[in-house]
């Protein structure tokens, strides 16, 4: 593990970091960057508006410009570059969905250590809640699939495959590009019936229609019946909102609707098998464990004990690093 140096300083920089984490939250919440777009507005332009508290309001917009997010010049506001590109929903590298996914669990991490004396999530899982949070964690997902997809759909090797399901595809960024990337290749994106407005709707603003469907279901409680009918399967970030049993039941499940000689493929927040990193899957390890009863970040060797136990041979861990320090494990049906 990567050694720092903790010193007073350090130490309550971590502990107060949250103070930033909340100015760009509200900014992203009241849509400051949207309304400001590619115009220099004053605090009254924008409080016009937004129709805030004024006081409140010039002092977020302070504060914003002091994090280098807005730049301020004779008592008017624009967007900084970044800003006007991720958190403007006129880009289409907007990434503010992600952002609130985040708002929406501050409060059960502010509740951690009830979490820990009393052995129990302290919110709802995502996918079941209200319609505003199942928005920003399904368009969250959207956000971070973006910023992987259309690299990895090059990269991936799907040589070979006609027919792939992506179990608990969300909105299906996933599917999409891997399809656009491969000619011939056409794609189900299995998930609960609440997400096929979303996934729909994003297949169709990829003009994918014609090869990428939507199937609903619950690959927890259904008794999954597609015998034989895929040849790849993609599992992307859904084993970690179960414990090691049901992970393992959900490989079975993908494994069920694919031929021999098919290729599956993990990707998740992979833990090494001491479990003290890397850090983004440490700490996202105690985010299943606030917002589900079993979820956890597993190793790549509990990854790959699940796959063997279910008829997978060559397992590999490709050499595949996300920007949160997700990574692959792909095998073989036998």
């Amino acid at each position: 593990m990567k050694s720092f140096e903790w010193n007073p300083g350090s130490l309550l920089e971590m502990s107060g970091y949250y103070w930033k984490t909340c100015t760009l939250h509200t900014g992203v919440k009241l849509d400051v960057f949207t309304t400001i777009g590619s115009e220099v507005l004053s605090a009254d332009d924008i409080n016009e508006r937004l129709r805030t508290d004024k006081r409140g309001l010039v002092m977020l917009l302070n504060a914003l410009s002091a994090m280098a997010l807005l730049v301020k010049e004779n008592d008017t506001y624009t967007n900084s570059p970044p800003a006007l590109t991720f958190l403007s929903k006129t880009s289409k590298h907007y990434i503010g969905f992600m952002i609130l996914h985040h708002h929406h669990l501050m409060e059960s991490w502010h509740k951690m250590d009830t979490a820990i004396l009393e052995g129990k999530p302290t919110r709802n899982r995502s996918s079941f809640s209200d319609d505003d949070w199942r928005e920003s964690f399904l368009m969250g997902m959207f956000n971070m699939g973006m910023a992987i997809a259309p690299g990895l759909s090059k990269a991936l090797d799907l040589s070979g495959c006609r027919r792939l399901i992506d179990f608990g595809g969300g909105p299906g960024t996933f599917a999409i590009h891997f399809c656009l990337a491969n000619p011939g290749l056409t794609a189900s994106v299995y998930d609960l019936e609440t997400t096929r407005p979303f996934a729909e709707r994003t297949i169709k603003q990829f003009n994918a229609s014609d090869r990428v469907d939507f199937i609903s279901g619950n690959y927890i409680e259904d008794d999954i019946r597609f015998p034989n009918s895929f040849d790849a399967a993609w599992l992307s970030h859904i084993l970690h909102g179960e414990g090691p049993d049901q992970a393992s039941d959900i490989i079975q499940k993908a494994v069920s609707a694919l031929k021999p000689g098919s290729k599956i493929f993990i990707h998740d927040f992979i833990l090494n098998d001491t479990r003290d990193g890397p850090l983004f899957p440490a700490l996202f390890s105690i985010n299943m464990y606030l917002g589900t009863p079993e979820g956890q970040s597993y190793s790549e060797t509990e990854i790959s004990d699940m796959l063997t136990a279910n008829g997978i041979s060559h397992i590999k861990r490709l050499s595949f690093e996300g920007p949160t320090q997700s990574g692959i494990i792909s095998g073989i049906l036998s």
